[in-house]
This record gives C-alpha cells, structure tokens and sequence, in this order.
C-alpha cells in the first residue's frame, strides 16, 4: 500500500527543499558554521531514521524544524559540558530599556533610540547575531534557549545541567553585553554618535 502523499517518502529532497531554511535557523542559535552544518545534519538523519513518526497532519518543515530545535539543544548542552567561559563583568545595567522583567525582547526596545524610522526587525536581529557572537558562549546559549526559543527555567536548567541561580546569573550577563553591544553597532551603523544617557 502507498503511503499518503503528504508524508516523507523523498527524504533525499529534504536538503533541497528545506536545508537553507534550517541551516540559518541553526546559525541564527548557534553562531557558528560547522555546528549550524553538524545539526542540521543529525536533523535530517533523525529525519530518516524517524520518518515513519511523521503523521502527515502538519507541514514537513515544521516537523525537520521541531527535530532542529531538539538537536540544537542537545549541542548547546554538549558544549555547555566542555566549553566554560570566563564570567564577563559590568557594574552599568541598560538592559532594562531592552527587556521586559521576564527577559524578553521589549517589542519597542528601539524605537526611541533609533534614529532612523521604520527599522526593520531584520536589522535588529543581524546586530543581535553579531554581537551573541561576541560574549562568551554560555551566556549566548542561555540567552538564545531563554530569550529566542523560549525554553522554560526548569528546562533549560535540566538541559544545561545548572542551577535557576547560575542560570539568571547567565541571562543577567548576557544582557549587559547585548545591551552594549547593540546600542553602540546600532548607532555605528547609523553614523551617529551615541548619546551619553546610552553609554
């Protein structure tokens, strides 16, 4: 008996029908380019392996993307064992103009300090990529499964093998940075000098 149409039975076309899509999605977590390739890789193994678990009631992207995000937080866990950063230290705290008490992206974080109208939230996100890749990776990684994929605490913890406390420490750590970071590329990428209250 066929199997119906809507389900995998071409996982060769995976790569290209889906590969760019989940290779950035990967980079855009990761930060990196031989990490973004090895998951997106073990994405589409699972996928061959597991296809039979794919119903056919939802899109296939979504179901490859559902298995990225779990070999995505599968390699920040790895890497979270063997790679231990220096902390990174600050005594000012802008973070508060860019996130709302449960650390999420404040929607209109920019709008007052941003000269230029209209900014895409593309654009954000590209001076965001630049500068995770600038504060040491356990604050990124934390950062990225907290803020951008919207883990719960205990999961993230449980995952990462830490406590709620190091875990705040962390996130606490990585929005100073990005807080910074991203004030200073945002007026360097306008041309414009950053105002002394933003410093």
């Amino acid at each position: 008996m066929d199997p119906p149409h809507n389900s995998p039975v071409d996982p060769d076309r995976w790569v290209d029908e889906y590969g760019d899509y989940l290779y950035r999605y990967a980079l855009s977590r990761l930060r990196h380019v031989a990490a973004a390739e090895e998951v997106v890789q073990e994405t589409f193994l699972a996928g061959i392996r597991f296809q039979d678990r794919f119903t056919g009631e939802g899109a296939e992207r979504a179901w490859l993307l559902g298995i990225l995000k779990r070999k995505i937080v599968d390699y920040v866990r790895m890497r979270n064992r063997y790679d231990r950063d220096s902390s990174y230290e600050d005594t000012n705290d802008p973070s508060a103009q860019l996130f709302d008490q449960q650390g999420r992206w404040k929607a209109d974080a920019f709008a007052a300090a941003t000269p230029v109208d209209g900014v895409e939230s593309s654009e954000l996100r590209e001076v965001v990529q630049g500068c995770l890749e600038n504060i040491p990776k356990s604050q990124a990684d934390v950062f990225v499964l907290s803020v951008m994929e919207e883990m719960e605490t205990d999961e993230i913890c449980s995952e990462l093998g830490i406590t709620a406390t190091n875990l705040w420490v962390r996130l606490h750590r990585a929005r100073l940075a990005l807080a910074k970071c991203v004030g200073s590329r945002w007026f360097a990428d306008a041309g414009e000098e950053i105002p002394s209250h933003a410093q």
